[in-house]
């Protein structure tokens, strides 16, 4: 996959408000009319601020395949701090339980219960479980619907809450090219369903074409996307603004029998901020300020 800065197409400049959108809804296409690719891999980075001013980044990915499914969680993206999960062995799954960790000169503790946890056709459950996470017996992320009332009882009382964001979501799937999630932008604001779709059925196009929904409102219209493959567009979401950009080239140009990932990539800025996040330098002056992303890696078996 190259560099998505290496190409841009004719839409590289254009500005829409969601609220206000130029396309028509009805283009829209609903996913159930066509069935969304199954999600297969959920990661998200979140980065924790300690009382004493150090920071620690904790990726929790889950997985799920043919074969098995799972959590793994790594802190300071150090494969050698690695916690793996497997919840559907009969043999190895251990769905309730604590770990503790000694990482960096830092005590890590993980607590879990998986073993209600209902899920629906991805790998991430969606309630019934908890899972949240302790450094140097400061509270870090906490995942669940079970999570707050858990950790009151398994917890010393006064346990400081540490500051945590999350900064990063990636999600793969893989099916045909509808793909449906959920985002948050920013900490205050509220879930956004998001739609993609890729097709040269409706309208009569000869060409496959690129749809990019969010609350069912058509943010992003692309026709020939063969010569479109790459692109970017600002929208206006929860008063940020969100760069959107896309890079399907593989699709079209992959060597044969590749798997030929597509990705699609959101991420906020500041609206006093001009430049488009490529533009920014990885490393942010501003530690304490922290934007949202979220990659989508789409694999189109069909």
């Amino acid at each position: 996959m190259r560099d998505f800065a290496s190409c841009f197409s004719e839409y590289a400049v254009q500005v829409s408000d969601t609220s206000c959108s130029t396309y028509s809804t009805n283009s829209c296409i609903s996913p159930t009319i066509i069935i969304p690719s199954i999600q297969n891999a959920v990661t998200c980075l979140y980065r924790v601020f300690l009382s004493s001013q150090k920071q620690i980044l904790v990726t929790l990915t889950w997985c799920k395949n043919s074969i098995s499914q799972g959590l793994n969680i790594i802190f300071n993206e150090d494969p050698n701090s690695a916690f793996k999960l497997n919840t559907n062995s009969r043999l190895f799954r251990k769905l309730k339980g604590a770990k503790t960790i000694e990482f960096q000169g830092s005590n890590i503790e993980i607590f879990w219960d998986l073993s209600t946890a209902r899920y629906e056709t991805g790998p991430e459950p969606v309630d019934g479980f908890y899972v949240f996470i302790t450094v140097d017996s400061e509270l870090g992320p906490v995942l669940g619907d079970m999570a707050q009332e858990a950790s009151l009882k398994k917890l010393k009382s006064g346990t400081r809450t540490a500051r945590f964001s999350l900064i990063s979501r990636q999600e793969h799937f893989s099916g045909n090219t509808v793909y449906s999630t959920k985002a948050r932008f920013c900490d205050t604001g509220i879930s956004h369903d998001i739609l993609i779709h890729c097709s040269a059925d409706n309208e009569g196009l000869k060409y496959p074409a690129l749809s990019v929904c969010i609350d069912k409102k058509t943010v992003i219209r692309v026709k020939r996307l063969q010569w479109n493959f790459r692109g970017n567009q600002t929208i206006f979401l929860d008063g940020l603004l969100v760069d959107l950009m896309w890079d399907v080239h593989d699709w079209f140009y992959n060597s044969p029998g590749s798997p030929g990932y597509a990705v699609f990539m959101f991420r906020t800025r500041s609206g006093m901020d001009s430049r488009l996040w490529l533009e920014e330098k990885m490393v942010q002056k501003d530690q304490d300020k922290v934007d949202f992303s979220l990659m989508i890696y789409a694999c189109k078996n069909i």
